[in-house]
């Protein structure tokens, strides 16, 4: 049973990957897109404090984890060191706790997760998945390239098409595009989704109260998840 308000769609497009390489061969790349960045962090320090308060102004309600099994809902006034978490629920919350579609209590549901902020798009591409991934990997390694290079020139692309605030390194392979979309039609907003979709988006992120990516955060790794991308102008 889906709850109430629930954003979940049955069915997305496939990826296409000759759309995805029509896209490569425009030959953006990671460095094109921390070029095109408004804003350049260039601090060692993390920046994770001033861009949420960018993010969400005034005393939002936000919900944050250190890892999935750990995690709170808060005002963002009793959030301290968010430069430690991994994780962040990208639009703010209704209340502290709602219920889980197994009608339990917890700070991290879908029943608590108030409107679209911010949409999600993750890029992540991996040998494992699939032929056409491996074939699409191989080709990036020839031209002396990795799959953030593939990832940077997909969220440049899709910039064109929709305000693009965020992109958050994964501290692994990805990179997690936050685009703004307050007050925006669902259906619009689902369009856009689905073409992203098309592009190798991850489906999952189309749950509104799924986490991202903690803005210049720390992966359990110990990599910082690097902002290589901000533009605090498409914000308001």
């Amino acid at each position: 049973m889906i709850a109430q308000g629930s954003t979940v769609r049955e069915r997305w497009l496939d990826p296409n990957f000759e759309l995805i390489e029509a896209v490569l061969d425009a030959g953006n790349s990671l460095v094109d897109l921390w070029k095109a960045s408004p804003v350049r962090l260039e601090s060692n320090q993390p920046n994770t404090d001033e861009i949420i308060d960018i993010l969400f102004p005034g005393h939002a309600l936000l919900c944050c984890g250190w890892n999935h099994h750990r995690f709170d809902t808060r005002i963002r006034t009793h959030w301290y060191k968010l430069s430690d978490l991994q994780f962040i629920v990208p639009n703010p919350m209704t209340a502290p706790r709602g219920p889980t579609q197994q009608q339990k209590l917890s700070a991290h549901a879908l029943s608590n997760t108030g409107p679209r902020r911010f949409l999600i798009v993750e890029f992540d591409f991996d040998p494992n998945n699939s032929a056409e991934e491996t074939r699409l990997i191989g080709r990036l390694e020839t031209e002396g390239r990795d799959v953030r290079d593939l990832c940077a020139a997909l969220l440049l692309h899709l910039a064109e098409k929709a305000p693009l605030a965020l992109v958050v390194y994964s501290g692994g392979k990805s990179l997690h595009g936050w685009f703004y979309c307050a007050d925006t039609a669902e259906n619009k907003v689902s369009r856009f989704f689905s073409y992203a979709v098309s592009l190798g988006g991850d489906q999952a992120n189309w749950n509104r109260s799924q986490f991202a990516r903690m803005p210049d955060g720390m992966r359990e790794n110990g990599r910082r998840q690097t902002v290589y991308f901000f533009n605090p102008g498409v914000v308001k």
